[in-house]
């Protein structure tokens, strides 16, 4: 039997339908962890998620949580060949921002002094009811040949307490950490006063293209520089918005920095306050590759709609397509064969409509969508997770994939639009 290209790891079977989702997928040298939790081999709630009798006796939970989840992901890439030292990208998720120092506690204990670039968002619940905390994470295998090389830009100022490296490279690819509009030495100043529209005036500039703007100038570009790279070689990024209603405007600054290079991008709502500083509107993390390098960006999907515009479908990236966030939306906003009364209907029409715009831009680029390395679903209702599924389950019967699932704060860019799919394919 021919091998697959991707290979999915440490397999589990999920809900009452018993869904094949892998817990990871290995791809060339790349190993990816998916949808990380404090889980039992099974997929389903560990031990340290449940208090007991005696729950202000031990250890706090959210310690106990985190210790869990780290064990989780270690059992992941060791599956893939890999460890944490050789990781390049984690994202976090917390739908209650105190389990968030225990989270960074046990993550300094377990990773020592390289912690890879890194997200962490707030957002309103996660797979598991009983969770507080899940994680995404991307590494290298140690004899996949990819050099990683931290990196540490001159004058980039960084959280003080999340202790994690900038930039990484990974040979031509670079991954910038997620950033705020912060200012001073460990961002300690909060959100950088020309960020923000001066106190006690109504208009002054708009504040989330102030922040915008603050984050391209004085994050992103130094980051990339930094590490041989530009905001023109950027193939990826995640914007996360306390406001959904605020992509619009956003979007003015992100094509005055891009012009007809914007990157793959995903707008991801949040809860509000939403990140590290109370106050602040985005977050933004970012991906590129190196301009000296022979790894080259090629936009994909030409013949689909983006969902914004002048936006790309999807961009490759060597041996993978990187997609913008997509929901199942037309012209005439959410699809005709959406609009149901019933919500599982609805999702599973969303659902099809999604993985055939994706499957068609995977045969562009020469791959097929059971390649897929790192699917997260951000839905705005969490019931609709298992009805979702079931289109993968058509598409890919037997196939276990690498998925993740969140809830996010309605609505999404669309009206009527329920569920938004973020994907990376591999192409053999």
């Amino acid at each position: 039997m021919k091998s697959m290209p991707v290979e999915a790891l440490l397999p589990v079977q999920l809900g009452p339908e018993r869904f094949p989702v892998a817990r990871g997928a290995r791809a060339g040298g790349w190993v990816f962890a998916s949808g990380v939790m404090a889980t039992d081999p099974k997929g389903g709630p560990a031990a340290e998620l449940k208090d007991g009798a005696r729950p202000l006796s031990s250890e706090p939970r959210w310690y106990r949580e985190a210790s869990r989840m780290f064990q989780c992901a270690e059992e992941v890439l060791h599956a893939g060949g890999t460890d944490l030292s050789r990781a390049v990208r984690t994202d976090q998720y917390f739908p209650d921002w105190r389990a968030v120092p225990f989270f960074h506690q046990v993550r300094r204990e377990r990773c020592g002094s390289y912690i890879a670039p890194s997200t962490s968002i707030l957002e309103p619940a996660l797979r598991l009811p009983q969770a507080g905390m899940a994680m995404e994470v991307i590494a290298v295998r140690p004899d996949s040949g990819l050099q990683l090389t931290p990196v540490y830009p001159p004058g980039l100022d960084v959280p003080a307490t999340s202790s994690f490296v900038p930039v990484v490279k990974a040979d031509d690819f670079v991954f910038v950490a997620g950033f705020l509009a912060a200012w001073k030495p460990g961002d300690l100043g909060g959100i950088a006063p020309e960020a923000k529209v001066p106190e006690g005036h109504l208009w002054k500039g708009n504040r989330i293209q102030l922040e915008a703007d603050y984050i391209v100038r004085n994050k992103l570009k130094p980051a990339l520089e930094g590490a041989g790279a530009s905001l023109a070689s950027a193939v990826k990024a995640q914007v996360y918005l306390a406001d959904i209603n605020d992509v619009p405007a956003f979007n003015q600054v992100w094509a005055h920095h891009f012009g007809d290079r914007i990157p793959a991008t995903t707008f991801v709502p949040t809860l509000n306050p939403g990140f590290a500083i109370a106050d602040a509107r985005c977050e933004i993390n970012l991906i590129a590759l190196a301009e000296a390098g022979t790894t080259k960006r090629n936009d994909v999907g030409s013949g689909s709609p983006a969902v914004c515009d002048g936006h790309p479908v999807a961009v490759r990236a060597g041996n993978f397509i990187c997609f913008s966030g997509l929901v199942a939306a037309d012209e005439s906003g959410l699809v005709k064969a959406a609009r149901a009364k019933r919500s599982d209907v609805s999702v599973q029409a969303q659902m099809d409509y999604l993985l055939d715009l994706a499957e068609r831009t995977c045969r562009e680029a020469g791959t097929t969508l059971a390649n897929a390395v790192r699917i997260q679903q951000f839905h705005t209702n969490l019931k609709e997770f298992y009805p979702a599924c079931r289109a993968w389950k058509r598409r890919l019967p037997g196939r276990p994939l690498p998925i993740s699932a969140l809830q996010v704060p309605g609505p999404l860019l669309v009206p009527g639009c329920t569920v938004q799919l973020d994907l990376w394919v591999y192409v053999p």
